[in-house]
C-alpha cells in the first residue's frame, strides 16, 4: 500500500491505523504549503488534492478519512478495529463523522485554513473564534460519549483514532480538553502504535500533554 499524508495532520488517525493493522506500506509526504497536492501527478492519485490518499495494492485509491478508515477495518478483521454488533460499529461510525465532519472540518479548519470562511480579513477574528467554539462544543459532546469508557466503545476502534488527532490539535493549541477527553488522550499516547506514529512524524510521545 501506498500511504499520501502531512504529518501533523488529520492522516496521523490513518497512520495510527496503519500501524494497528501491521502491514507493510510505503509513506508519500504531502507537502501542503509547497501546493504538493495540486501537482499534477498527486491530482492523477487524487483529484481532489486532498489528504489522505491510500492506495491498495491493487492500485485502488481512497480518500476522504472515513472511507480509508472503514477500509482498513474492514479489510482486516483480524486487528477488530471495528466492534462486532452493529450497533457497536453505528457508534463508532457516528462518532468518527462527527470527530472529522464537525470538530475538524468546521471547527479547527476555520482556525487552520482561516481564508478559505471569509475573503474579508477583518473578519478573520470572528471566524477564528467561532472556530474554536465549535470545537469547544464538540469535545463536550464527545465527553459524554466517553463517559464511563475507556475507547468509544468496548476496545479500540477507528473512531478513537480520528478522536486522538483532534484531540493532538487541542493540545498543540493549548485548548483545554474536558475530562473524558483527556482521559483518552492520555491512554491513547501509550498505545505503541501511537507513540511510533508520533516519533516517525517528528513528535515526543512523552512531551505530549
Amino acid at each position: 500500500m501506498k500511504f499520501y499524508m502531512t504529518p501533523g495532520s488529520c492522516t496521523t488517525g490513518i497512520h495510527i491505523l496503519l500501524e494497528e493493522i501491521d502491514r507493510p506500506f510505503e509513506v508519500y509526504i504531502v507537502n501542503l504549503p509547497a501546493g504538493d497536492q495540486f501537482q499534477p501527478d498527486y491530482l492523477a492519485i487524487n483529484p481532489k488534492s486532498t489528504i489522505p490518499t491510500l492506495v491498495c495494492d491493487d492500485g485502488m485509491a481512497i480518500t476522504e478519512f472515513q472511507a480509508i478508515a472503514w477500509w482498513l477495518a474492514r479489510s482486516h478483521p483480524k486487528s477488530k478495529l471495528l466492534p462486532d454488533d452493529i450497533m457497536g460499529e453505528t457508534r463508532v461510525i457516528e462518532t468518527m463523522d462527527y470527530a472529522v465532519g464537525t470538530i475538524h472540518m468546521q471547527g479547527f479548519a476555520r482556525l487552520f485554513t482561516t481564508a478559505n470562511f471569509t475573503p474579508n480579513e477583518t473578519d478573520f477574528d470572528a471566524v477564528r473564534t467561532r472556530g474554536r467554539e465549535i470545537v469547544e462544543q464538540g469535545f463536550s459532546v464527545i465527553n459524554e460519549v466517553l463517559a464511563g469508557r475507556e475507547y468509544v466503545t468496548d476496545a479500540f476502534s477507528i473512531a478513537d483514532a480520528a478522536l486522538f488527532y483532534v484531540e493532538f490539535w487541542a493540545d498543540k493549541l493549548k485548548i483545554e480538553l474536558p475530562p473524558n477527553c483527556h482521559s483518552h488522550y492520555r491512554r491513547l499516547l501509550t498505545r505503541p502504535a501511537v507513540q511510533r506514529v508520533l516519533r516517525e512524524e517528528g513528535y515526543s510521545p512523552h512531551a505530549m500533554n
